[in-house]
């Protein structure tokens, strides 16, 4: 019988981090359901890309945001057969400015995608993997996750939300044979300042980590199947340090300073 290789799940897999992290996985031979929304760039040539490497790649264009987009997702890992046996949950957006001058909208695009499309689609990987006693699941948080943040206050929310969730699930997963680990990116090279509509702050001008860093970090991490890793350069390091000490005061007025427009200051 010839033996199926593993397979892995990569949610905004098209560019960024998530791409580099397909690219990865596709590298040590795992077949690899790709997913990003439609918006993105174009998601079948990035599959096709990638699938001349070791594994092949499976493209799956679903708004996770919605719950008809997450159950696409759980249609196509179902149809395949095999439980994965990982899932990079690396989907997120973001949104800066005042909470008072955005658009609701937006702001809830944010909660339903970096929140509750992640809890849905962990909910169906982790039923998966429970059931063959074995996986390893990296969720994507950011640093971000320890400082209060003004001019990007519901997307720090939803990373905090996230870092909670994935410590609550190491502790229920335990000796389970499943192992849960948090990445935590710094600033980093992608399309997220832009689409945050951060370009114009302190923040989105600063030198920004290399995605493939930060998905090497991510990915070793996950494989080794510790905890949590902040990735990638000196500086993402050292901010999540000052996060943990820091009273959350002094760390709001550092991220008001990071975060704050240009043409506000």
């Amino acid at each position: 019988m010839t033996t199926r290789a593993p397979l892995a799940l990569v949610t905004g897999a098209s560019s960024g981090i998530g791409l580099e992290l397909a690219k990865l996985f596709v590298a040590d031979g795992y077949d690899v359901v790709a997913v990003a929304v439609a918006e993105d760039p174009d998601l079948e040539a990035v599959a096709a890309r990638l699938s001349a490497g070791p594994g092949t790649v499976h493209a799956v264009v679903a708004d996770l945001r919605t719950e008809a987009g997450v159950k696409t997702v759980g249609n196509a890992l179902a149809a395949d057969g095999r439980p994965p046996a990982a899932a990079a949950l690396n989907a997120g957006i973001g949104r800066g400015g005042t909470f008072l001058d955005s658009d609701v909208t937006e702001l809830l695009d944010v909660v339903d995608l970096d929140v509750r499309g992640t809890v849905h689609l962990a909910k169906i990987v982790l039923d998966a993997m429970a059931s063959a006693r074995a996986g390893k699941v990296l969720v994507t948080s950011s640093v971000a996750a320890t400082l209060p943040g003004p001019y990007q206050t519901v997307y720090n929310a939803s990373k905090a939300f996230l870092q909670s969730f994935t410590a609550g699930l190491q502790s229920e997963l335990k000796d389970s044979g499943i192992t849960v680990t948090s990445l935590m990116p710094g600033a980093t090279a992608t399309n997220f300042f832009r689409r945050a509509r951060l370009e114009d702050s302190v923040m989105g001008r600063m030198p920004k980590d290399d995605p493939a860093d930060v998905a090497r970090q991510g990915y070793d991490a996950m494989q080794d199947g510790r905890r949590k890793v902040v990735a990638a350069s000196w500086k993402s390091k050292a901010l999540a340090a000052a996060g943990a000490v820091l009273p959350g005061s002094v760390k709001a007025a550092a991220h008001k300073f990071l975060a704050k427009p240009r043409r506000s200051q």
